[in-house]
């Protein structure tokens, strides 16, 4: 039973672009900020000190924003989309102001983690507020543009960072927030009010949010600190995992009973949100697994330089682009959307297989071939499983179910980003062990070469350097032979989905859903 008012708004399409503009730039905002810092890291410490809680600037940020994912669809079901995305807002903005004041690496980590308490409501209201305005059969296209946002603001974000803090200060990458923030806060205004306000009585399941929020927390600390900063077995990897885990299952229990659960569970009774979300988890693995990983590829096996290996992402996003804008526009002409998601995990994944076997690794041609490829694949999947899920839920729960797929995807992007680079590191240490000195081998499994900093590849002599490039070369043919078979499991997970006809009305259920 629909919880909220049947009817929506008609909206013109000027209001559906001011709508769709003012969304952008907050998806465009949460984006930035996820790797905008990564380049200024080293001014940074120079400044203020602190080197050792220097990587808590980018995990704070992260955890508070994945920790808060799954709470802002809920509170939107219960408050309305317009007041819940303007407290996104203003938080990021508040946090954005006073990371750029801060004085001490201590506050800056703080600053970052209100600022990350904000970015959870941009990144998944973005999509939910599009499914308010606009009919399913017209919002595949709509999403794409969005998702289209995230992909170029995340690669642009290292490259703004890097201009920023070079000609003006890093306290600017925080400050160019502002502005942004406040036209996206002024877009979402008017139009959102018209949205019907929720008609049942909101409670807060409270003691969910904080069991989903430890649970959230121990896992990503343990999955960004494994391999790196403890080794995967050490009981403090262990612990946490354990932990996290363990408050999973304690969450899962609370919503089985929770008058308002965060994450309902009659979403799992529809096969399409189930299969959606078993999907998008695969998919966000390998595109954030494996897009992590390329910057090092690019630079260490293919031999290109930073700014080279910037410039051959490019075929990557432009296909990821292209893609989702052509298979939204194609949705919107026939209402057909079941094929898309595993034609594009088939492509991607015969691509990454045939790379493997042909072990290329030298620049030119058919190297922007394979990554245009790759991106043209994962693009159709992400706002063909988003609008699914949105056209598969009844309109009280379309916050909900549109957080609860983009909190599995966060899950599955950091155990994406921790199984291919595990596959990585551990193959490169077993082809050097015996080669190459014990305290080198150390020297560039640690995190610095993994981010893709290869320096210390280069300033080895060339004997030693040949035998290093020779084990990541090898080993990246498994990174991407493992990328290819995540892919092809997803397609395996994507054919179960189930097309139901797409409604014609903004918030709309598609009939036989639920």
């Amino acid at each position: 039973m629909s919880t909220s008012a049947d009817v929506s708004p008609h909206y013109t399409h000027g209001e559906i672009l001011a709508v769709l503009a003012g969304v952008m730039l907050a998806m465009m905002l949460a984006a930035l900020d996820q790797t905008i810092v990564a380049t200024a890291l080293p001014t940074i410490a120079g400044e203020l000190g602190g080197l050792d809680e220097l990587s808590w600037i980018v995990t704070a940020y992260l955890l508070t924003t994945a920790a808060t994912t799954p709470l802002y669809g809920k509170l939107s079901d219960l408050y309305g989309r317009g007041p819940v995305i303007r407290t996104a807002i203003v938080l990021f903005v508040i946090g954005s102001l006073l990371c750029g004041l801060s004085r001490t690496v201590g506050e800056l980590v703080f600053f970052r983690a209100i600022q990350g308490l904000g970015a959870g409501g941009l990144m998944t209201l973005a999509f939910t507020v599009i499914a308010d305005v606009v009919a399913p059969r017209e919002r595949g296209r709509y999403q794409a543009y969005i998702s289209s946002v995230f992909v170029l603001a995340s690669v642009a974000g290292p490259v703004l960072g890097g201009f920023l803090t070079e000609h003006a200060s890093w306290r600017w990458i925080f400050y160019v927030n502002l502005p942004i923030g406040i036209a996206a806060y002024v877009m979402t205004g008017r139009p959102l009010d018209r949205l019907p306000p929720p008609t049942r009585n909101p409670r807060i399941d409270v003691p969910g949010a904080v069991l989903v929020a430890g649970s959230v927390t121990c896992l990503l600390l343990a999955l960004l600190s494994g391999g790196t900063e403890a080794p995967w077995l050490s009981w403090r990897i262990l612990g946490l995992l354990a932990a996290g885990l363990a408050l999973g299952a304690a969450f899962a229990i609370r919503e089985l009973r929770a008058p308002e659960p965060i994450i309902p569970p009659r979403l799992f009774r529809g096969p399409v949100f189930t299969t959606a979300c078993a999907a998008a988890t695969i998919a966000t693995m390998v595109m954030l697994g494996g897009v992590t990983l390329l910057p090092l590829y690019l630079q260490a096996v293919v031999g290109v330089s930073v700014s080279q290996s910037g410039i051959y992402l490019l075929p990557l996003m432009v296909g990821i682009i292209a893609s989702a804008v052509l298979v939204g526009r194609v949705v919107a002409a026939t209402g057909r959307y079941r094929l898309f998601p595993g034609l594009g995990l088939g492509i991607a994944g015969t691509a990454f297989l045939l790379w493997a076997i042909a072990g290329w690794d030298e620049p030119g041609g058919p190297l922007v071939v394979f990554l245009l490829v790759v991106g043209l694949g994962l693009g159709m999947v992400m706002p063909v499983l988003t609008l699914s899920v949105q056209n598969a839920v009844e309109r009280g729960d379309l916050g909900a179910a549109t957080s609860s797929l983009a909190f599995f995807r966060t899950i599955g992007g950091a155990f994406g980003v921790a199984l291919l680079g595990a596959v990585l590191t551990n193959d490169v240490e077993r082809r050097l062990v015996g080669r190459v000195a014990a305290s080198q081998v150390d020297a560039l499994l640690d995190q610095g070469i993994l981010s893709g900093e290869p320096s210390r590849i280069l300033a080895m002599s060339r004997p030693v350097r040949a035998m290093v490039m020779d084990a990541f070369s090898a080993s990246y043919d498994l990174v991407f032979a493992t990328a290819g078979l995540l892919c092809l499991l997803g397609l395996l997970i994507a054919a179960f989905l189930r097309e139901l006809p797409l409604a014609r009305r903004p918030g709309g259920q598609a009939r036989g859903a639920g």
